[in-house]
């Protein structure tokens, strides 16, 4: 094979309770990557589109091409290989866009050089790039843009995580409201200590959410959908976030919370009218307060970054 294009999709991290911890994937929006092997050796990014200009062509400064290079040089591949980078996701939303372009490059020159790696063994590889945007090797979104569905990441630096069950008719609901959440900033809020109440109760939450999601309980995902630590210290950064929180709520989602470090706001619903009505309502709740906002819903995808062309 001499070339391949890959998609890799959007993520969700933290899902409320779950603070570095848990993530899922979406089915859109993502980036497309094409890899082609060339003349000569070395890797090489040949254009980027939807960026805005805002991600660099030199291979060492763009997460793609870490991630693509890290995997090359523990094969041992030294042939030249140019890639095109579709950004589709937007950068600094909230929905792990960094994370699907390092899954995106370490998953496509995989393909390429025939799938000498499981797609699980992946992980090290894609982190690599991941850490070159967020400054940290966190798998949050990085697992579920690569392997789909729900991931649970016990510890991100042995890798050690294993993937949750997903109920059949759970959608998620997302509105992307047009303002600016510097990861900086959102970090720089979190509280340094944590009462021990505050601590059982979110760790009370996140085990319950891990049963409900074996069990297929929708009741209990709902009442597990509670972040008493991360959400209230990040709520100030997103407009109006309590209004978006409280109209999805209302129009009967599950629960509902901020997406990563946000801007993005999620909602997990039973079924995908629900979920549509949700999204509605979130987009609207910002609207009304004067922040445009994009709005989407998806399954939970439970295949991860794929192959879409060659």
């Amino acid at each position: 094979m001499d070339r391949i294009k890959v998609f890799a999709p959007a993520s969700v991290a933290n899902v409320a309770c779950g603070f570095d911890t848990v993530g899922f994937a979406l089915n859109f929006p993502g980036d497309t990557i094409t890899v082609q092997k060339t003349e000569g050796t070395g890797l090489s990014i040949a254009k980027i589109t939807g960026d805005q200009g805002k991600l660099s062509l030199n291979p060492t400064e763009n997460t793609v091409t870490v991630a693509a290079q890290s995997l090359l040089d523990h094969l041992g591949y030294t042939g030249g290989i140019s890639i095109e980078i579709e950004k589709g996701l937007p950068i600094g939303s909230g929905l792990g866009s960094s994370a699907a372009s390092a899954v995106a490059g370490a998953f496509a020159i995989n393909e390429l050089l025939g799938s000498p790696l499981k797609k699980a063994d992946l992980l090290p590889f894609a982190l690599d790039g991941e850490a070159l945007a967020s400054k940290a090797r966190h798998a949050d979104n990085v697992a579920p843009c690569l392997l789909g569905g729900f991931i649970f990441v016990r510890d991100h630096a042995s890798h050690d995580f294993f993937s949750l069950p997903t109920p059949p008719d759970l959608y998620a609901a997302i509105a992307m409201p047009e303002v600016v959440v510097l990861t900086a900033d959102a970090r720089a809020v979190l509280p340094r200590e944590v009462p021990l109440g505050s601590a059982i109760t979110q760790w009370s939450n996140l085990g319950a959410l891990v049963g409900a999601m074996f069990l297929s309980d929708y009741g209990l995902i709902g009442r597990s959908l509670q972040d008493v630590i991360i959400e209230p210290a990040r709520a100030a950064l997103i407009p109006h976030f309590d209004k978006v929180k409280a109209a999805a709520l209302s129009t009967g989602a599950l629960g509902c919370s901020i997406s990563g470090a946000g801007p993005a706001v999620f909602a997990l619903c039973k079924g995908k009218a629900t979920a549509e009505a949700v999204a509605q309502a979130m987009g609207n709740a910002f609207r009304q307060h004067d922040v445009p906002s994009f709005e989407l819903i998806s399954p939970i995808n439970g295949e991860g970054v794929k192959v879409v062309g060659e």
